[in-house]
């Protein structure tokens, strides 16, 4: 075990702040056609888990008073609701802890955390680190091994959401993010490209999903943070999918045809909370 490296193996879940859980909780509900699987609560905070076969999504709003939930209340306060934690999984916390140590991010001491769904009353065990921000160029990045696996939401809808299938985040410095990323936090860098339009973009290999960083110049950018910008989903039917979004009053794209081969795609423009989101599909054969 000692010869082992430290791995990621997933992404375990990606945290949305939100001011009204309830009202993002019925938002996702919609926009996934998946139940909620977990909700909780934790120091000056309350939570919902969306959880899907590769990866969760938590809303999480504050709570009460004290230090933690006054936090959460000035970052929404000062960078807006939406994306706010990128939570990785791996495969041993003490271990990771230490190359995160090694590669100066400067990680937190490992800690032991015990959480219980409010619904169900059912616990799970989890240990996490996690890196200085300041270090990971502005992106909220946390480490955790679980301690077994959660619940996953039940489709409630016709075409839910079967996956999460990438990740986005917006760089000024796609060097410096690639010597994060890959370097230091060894993911696997599967392609780097540029293109006119779109800019340069470098995907990421993390367990069967993609970490998408893409730069886009722009004038006056902050060339030291990032910033975590966009989810993608995927659907086994784009067609019924959409269809069953525009049905829920949502404002949805026509489909068209994805940048990666064999991908059709839709882009959601509302219930989402502000967070930029598309659909991911096959192509009809």
């Amino acid at each position: 075990m000692s010869g082992q490296r430290a791995a990621i193996t997933a992404v375990d879940h990606i945290v949305v702040l939100v001011s009204d859980l309830d009202a993002a909780a019925a938002a996702y509900q919609t926009l996934l056609g998946r139940a909620p699987a977990w909700r909780g609560s934790d120091d000056g905070s309350q939570n919902v888990l969306f959880t899907l076969p590769n990866g969760s999504l938590e809303l999480m709003a504050p709570v009460g008073v004290g230090g933690n939930a006054e936090r959460i209340r000035t970052v929404i306060k000062l960078q807006g609701e939406g994306l706010a934690s990128l939570c990785f999984r791996v495969d041993d916390a003490a271990r990771m802890q230490r190359r995160l140590d090694r590669v100066a991010l400067r990680p937190d001491p490992v800690a032991e955390v015990i959480g219980r769904d409010s619904l169900t009353g059912a616990t799970l065990a989890w240990k996490r680190t996690r890196a200085a921000t300041e270090t990971t160029r502005g992106v909220r990045l946390f480490f955790l091994e679980l301690g077994g696996e959660r619940p996953q939401s039940a489709p409630i809808a016709p075409a839910p959401i079967t996956g999460l299938d990438h990740v986005v985040i917006s760089t000024s410095d796609p060097e410096g993010a690639a010597a994060l990323y890959g370097a230091r936090l060894g993911l696997d860098l599967a392609l780097d490209r540029s293109h006119q339009e779109w800019g340069r973009m470098m995907f990421f290999r993390c367990g069967d999903l993609v970490i998408e960083v893409v730069h886009r110049p722009v004038a006056g950018s902050d060339a030291n943070h990032d910033k975590l910008w966009g989810i993608g989903w995927r659907v086994d039917d784009i067609e019924a999918a959409r269809a069953r979004l525009v049905e829920a009053g949502l404002s949805v794209t026509e489909v068209r045809n994805g940048r990666k081969p064999g991908t059709r795609v839709v882009t959601v423009r509302s219930g989402t909370w502000q967070i930029p989101t598309l659909l991911v599909g096959p192509s009809m054969s």
